[in-house]
């Protein structure tokens, strides 16, 4: 069985009680931690303040697979690679095997490719050195399996890979038998959601919306995939959503079911 976590992405505002209470809901050993600086992680975190975090996660018996960074590595800006710096050395911390990052570039398309090529580059062996990943998620402006592959492998670092945002590649057209081989080489962390259509991102508990989640577990299987399985519960953009609490047993349902 995959280990099992959850982005605290479902909980905003969740004290590290609260996340610990969510985790011993059902077999989750990880926590996805969203770092912004109203959550419980943030890229100026003290070491002490991170020390306390890894220690309250240990005590529970739960790991940090990765540290959800908001940095967006097509920027068109000069600091990119120092802030990827900042939170590998924060994921270093904390225990975290890979910081997630974005594409993004929107505001400047032409050169986006080329500039998260450079910067990914740049910081894979300040990440190497660290112990820490750098994982390119399916999002915004690489939406794609096909998208990823040809930076990653521009990139040519085992220090960085790829996160499996199932929904994204879906949606863009993409089958999940086809970004399964397109990602196979890179695939680092998959992040498991269910929507109520293409067009309508809404979170729908798992195997209740239109996302094809069986056919994606078989894509993990037929690659032997060992890796974190993660819930996605977007309720900080959808506070109508069902409380966590109410999504992570019907993740664990479908998860066994499959």
């Amino acid at each position: 069985m995959n280990p099992r976590a959850f982005s605290t992405l479902g909980c905003p505002g969740a004290d590290l009680d609260e996340v610990v209470r969510l985790a011993r809901t059902g077999p989750c050993t990880g926590v996805e931690l969203r770092c912004v600086y109203d959550q419980l992680v943030h890229p100026e975190l003290d070491p002490a303040a991170a020390d306390r975090v890894v220690e309250a996660l240990r005590r529970a018996g739960l790991a940090v697979p990765v540290l959800a960074s908001y940095v967006q590595v097509a920027a068109d800006e000069p600091d990119v690679v120092d802030r990827l710096a900042r939170h590998i050395a924060l994921a270093a911390r904390l225990g975290a095997g890979q910081v997630r990052v974005f594409g993004g570039g929107a505001e400047r398309p032409d050169g986006r490719r080329e500039r998260a090529v450079r910067h990914l580059a740049e910081a894979a062996p300040i990440a190497a050195a660290a112990g820490v990943g750098i994982a390119l998620e399916t999002h915004d402006v690489f939406l794609t399996g096909g998208e990823l592959a040809g930076i990653l492998k521009a990139v040519g670092s085992p220090a960085v890979g790829a996160v499996w945002d199932a929904v994204n590649p879906w949606r863009a057209g993409e089958s999940p038998e086809r970004t399964a081989e397109l990602l196979g080489p890179w695939l680092r962390h998959v992040q498991l959601k269910d929507v109520a259509s293409p067009t309508d991102l809404r979170p729908v508990l798992p195997g209740r919306g239109v996302l094809p989640l069986g056919d994606v577990l078989a894509q993990l299987r037929r690659l032997d995939y060992a890796g974190w399985i993660s819930l996605e519960w977007e309720r900080a953009w959808y506070p109508e959503a069902a409380p966590l609490a109410e999504a992570l047993p019907a993740f664990h349902r479908f998860l066994d079911a499959a």
